[in-house]
Order: structure tokens, then C-alpha cells, then sequence
């Protein structure tokens, strides 16, 4: 007999997220899910240009560490794992899991892999008429510069690998708030066209999807909003009911804090429309949504609703687009803000006589005007001790990104007084756009991997 609530716990929110709070959750959490999701609109790209390098990468480059922390506390007690880290390379990624279960002396694991959200292969054969989301391009334009195209996969292209007896199910790109409405689906048995029932799924995952966002993380303000303990913040976990409702709260005694503001910032983070938050599964409704504060570390969610899903998904798309070459020095003393001007002034004047002029580019004193630009300096404010001059240059190729980068270094001995701790870097921009495809032309699979007698 199916519980009447499900405990899904959040592992991760990106890619580089702290394990030991996923490790709090697998140990006391009481979870039957344990979801890491750890894709951002760009991450695909790059993991694809590592797997150009390498067949064998692609993957998250944390999901080995993440599994050796987590997999022997979930085995225990019985909580499945989702997660998005395949990237690039999911079905490799399955078999980096098992690799780990075998380090570890755990040899009845099984992971699930879908595949199925990378269609490039699709697109470029049948869709380069197709608009850029945001842009006067196309596909077609774009193309030279391809490197990946992943749909976003929803929740209905993992519920078969949840009906596998696997441990540990491993997808590439999906929406976010999938990998947590998928279980529910499951569990609950919710059919592919309750919608109002998807919508709320979808905003348990939203909720949720950002792990730390939501107990006091990307939330901190002394004196404003404190937080208590944030040095052992703990992630969130949602008790979700039959009907879609849900309290999130967090485990005892952990750090941060789940208010009704917290939960609050984390409902409108990234949220265009809250009335129609288009979502592979369901067109998300939030704009009736309550938050109720239940007790210490519990709010209740109450109030999603959902309307009938898109016929198209959204395509994320990876591709070139030059570089950044980049310095930076430092002044300091008397004079500090005055010597760093004139060092962004004299890089300027250089990089104008070698006709880089028209390229994007920042000139900052990081400190003085890096975040807010030039309108932030003013005349009546204390003048700094010391400043770090910076100069950042999109440009066309490897060789113009070297060359910013060594103007900036050269300021050691062809610039202004006492400049010193000069860096350089150079690297490859990958940039993300989108385009919509009718989701009919998405076809996903589920390969079971088990190990080896």
C-alpha cells in the first residue's frame, strides 16, 4: 500500500553545491527521495566540449564524491535517488554510479538512465528554420558555432525509469522541478493530464529545486533577515501529500531557517508569469498559492494549480562565441583609485591603437565602480586605500583574448606606480540560446544497468 505523504529531499541546487548537507538529509531525513539537481542553462555545453575531449566525460565532475557520500545512508534506508548530473553523458554517468557502489562493497545497486533530451542530431537535420527565442536569428545562424542542443525533458520521461526496481536514476537535461514531480507521479499514481494536480508538483519542485535557497541561503542580510547558523545551513525536504500539498521544512536542529519569507523569495525566484510558469509537463499556475507558517522550520503550501501542457519543449542551445581575455592589478597607498584610473585609461588608449575599440568590454575599479559602472563614483566619498583595476575584452579569437590579457599584465613595468598581483586569463565563451521544438519529435528511453556477476 502506497503512503499517504511523500519526503523528498533536495541533495543540490547546482552544480558545485556543498555534499555535507546532502549527507544530513540521507542520514536523518527519513527521505524517500533524494534529488541532486545540478544543470544550469550553460553547463550542457560545456559538458558536451568535454566529451569531445574525452567519450568518458561529460558528466557532472562532482557526482562520484556526491554518490560516496550519500549512497550508503540512502541503501539504508531505503531512499531512491534522482538526478540530472549525466549532463553531457548520462549513460556514462550511470556507469561512474555503479563504479562507485562497487568501491564501496555495494553490489546489488541498479541505476536507470534516460536518454533521449539530446536532439541535435534532430535539428540540424530538420529544424534550422527554427527561431531563436529573444533574437531576429534562427537556427541556421547559429549552427557554424553548435555545440549541443538539449530538450528539457519532463517528468513524464522519467516516471518508466521510476517504475524500475533501480536505486538511482540518472537523466541529462530535464526541467528542474521534473526531477521532483516525477516521483510524485509515480508514487501517487497522478495521470499525465491532471493538471491541477501537476501544477501543484511543479511547485513543490520549484520550491525545492534550489536546495539552500529556501532554509536562509541566497537569503542573509544581518540586521535585515538573519538567518541562524548559516555555517551548517541545512538543505529542504518536502512532505507532499496525495493532493499535491505540501510543508516544507528542514532536519532538526540543522542550520538557516524555512519562514514564509524564505519560501516566498525562492516562489518568485526566476519566475516570469507565477500564472503561467510553462513547465513540460503542465502550464503552472502559482498565482494563488498560500504560504502558512506551521510551526518552527514549517510552512505549508497550499493553493498550485495547472492548465494543459504546451505542444512544444524548450531546446537549450550551446554554442561558440569568442573569447574573454582578461587582467587584472592592484594599487594601493595614497593615490590608489587615481593610479588604477589611469591604468584602465592607458590599456584603453593601447588596446584602441591595435583596433579593439568596437569589442564589448569592461574597464572597473573593482570596489569603486565594478558592480554599479561609473555613475557609482562620486566625489564626496571617502577615497579608497587600495583598488584592483580590471579590463575584460570579448573578442574573436584565442590570439586578441592573449593580447588583452598581456596589456594588463605589462602595467608592471609600463604603467603607473606601485601596481602589483597582475593576473591573466583567457577563455572560450559558451554561450546559451534557445528554440522551441514540437515535443513529438522527443524520444526518450530508459537503459537499466545493473552489476556485473
Amino acid at each position: 500500500m502506497h503512503k499517504t505523504s511523500l519526503r523528498i529531499g533536495a541533495g543540490a541546487g547546482y552544480s558545485g553545491d556543498r555534499i555535507p548537507p546532502a549527507v544530513e538529509l540521507a542520514d536523518k531525513g527519513q527521505l524517500d527521495y533524494l534529488v541532486f539537481e545540478c544543470l544550469a542553462e550553460r553547463t550542457i555545453a560545456l559538458a558536451q566540449l568535454e566529451r569531445s575531449k574525452d567519450p568518458a566525460a561529460g558528466f557532472d565532475p562532482m557526482l562520484a564524491a556526491r554518490m560516496r557520500a550519500v549512497l550508503p545512508a540512502c541503501l539504508r534506508h531505503g531512499t531512491r535517488i534522482i538526478s540530472n548530473m549525466g549532463a553531457a553523458n548520462p549513460l556514462q554517468a550511470g556507469h561512474a554510479v555503479l563504479a562507485v557502489a562497487r568501491e564501496l562493497g555495494l553490489p546489488q545497486l541498479k541505476v536507470a538512465v534516460v536518454l533521449g533530451d539530446d536532439v541535435l542530431a534532430t535539428l540540424t537535420q530538420t529544424g534550422l528554420a527554427l527561431p531563436v527565442l529573444e533574437s531576429t536569428q534562427t537556427l541556421a545562424d547559429l549552427q557554424p558555432q553548435l555545440i549541443s542542443a538539449n530538450a528539457y525533458l519532463g517528468a513524464e520521461a522519467l516516471v518508466p525509469a521510476l517504475q524500475t526496481d533501480a536505486q538511482v536514476i540518472i537523466t541529462g537535461r530535464v526541467a528542474d522541478p521534473a526531477l521532483f514531480l516525477a516521483p510524485l507521479m509515480h508514487h501517487f499514481g497522478w495521470a499525465a493530464d491532471d493538471w491541477q494536480r501537476l501544477g501543484k508538483g511543479v511547485l513543490v519542485g520549484h520550491l525545492l529545486e534550489c536546495a539552500a535557497q529556501i532554509t536562509g541561503g541566497y537569503f542573509a542580510d544581518p540586521g535585515y533577515k538573519d538567518v541562524p547558523n548559516l555555517a551548517q545551513l541545512g538543505f529542504p525536504l518536502a512532505e507532499v501529500s496525495a493532493s499535491g500539498d505540501a510543508v516544507i521544512t528542514k532536519v532538526a536542529g540543522s542550520g538557516g531557517c524555512v519562514t514564509v519569507a524564505t519560501c516566498t523569495e525562492q516562489l518568485l525566484y526566476e519566475i516570469e508569469n507565477p500564472a503561467r510558469y510553462l513547465q513540460p509537463d503542465v502550464v503552472a499556475d502559482f498565482s494563488q498559492v498560500q504560504l502558512t507558517q506551521r510551526g518552527p522550520d514549517r510552512v505549508q503550501v497550499t493553493g498550485g494549480n495547472g492548465h494543459p501542457r504546451t505542444e512544444t519543449l524548450k531546446v537549450t542551445l550551446g554554442y561558440r562565441d569568442g573569447f574573454i581575455g582578461e587582467g587584472q592589478i592592484s594599487y594601493a597607498g595614497p593615490g590608489a583609485q587615481a593610479r588604477g584610473q589611469l591604468a584602465l585609461d592607458v590599456v584603453r588608449e593601447r588596446l584602441a591603437l591595435a583596433a579593439y575599440a568596437d569589442y564589448e568590454s569592461r574597464y572597473d575599479l573593482i570596489g569603486v565602480n565594478a558592480i554599479f559602472g561609473p555613475s557609482a563614483s562620486s566625489a564626496d566619498r571617502e577615497e579608497p586605500t587600495e583598488v584592483r583595476a580590471r579590463v575584460a575584452l570579448r573578442v574573436p579569437s584565442l590570439q586578441q583574448a592573449q593580447h588583452v590579457a598581456h596589456e594588463v599584465e605589462a602595467l608592471y613595468t609600463n604603467g603607473p606606480a606601485g601596481g602589483g598581483g597582475a593576473t591573466r586569463a583567457v577563455r572560450e565563451v559558451i554561450a546559451a540560446a534557445a528554440v522551441l521544438m514540437p515535443r513529438s519529435a522527443v524520444h526518450t528511453t530508459t537503459v537499466l544497468l545493473t552489476q556485473d556477476p
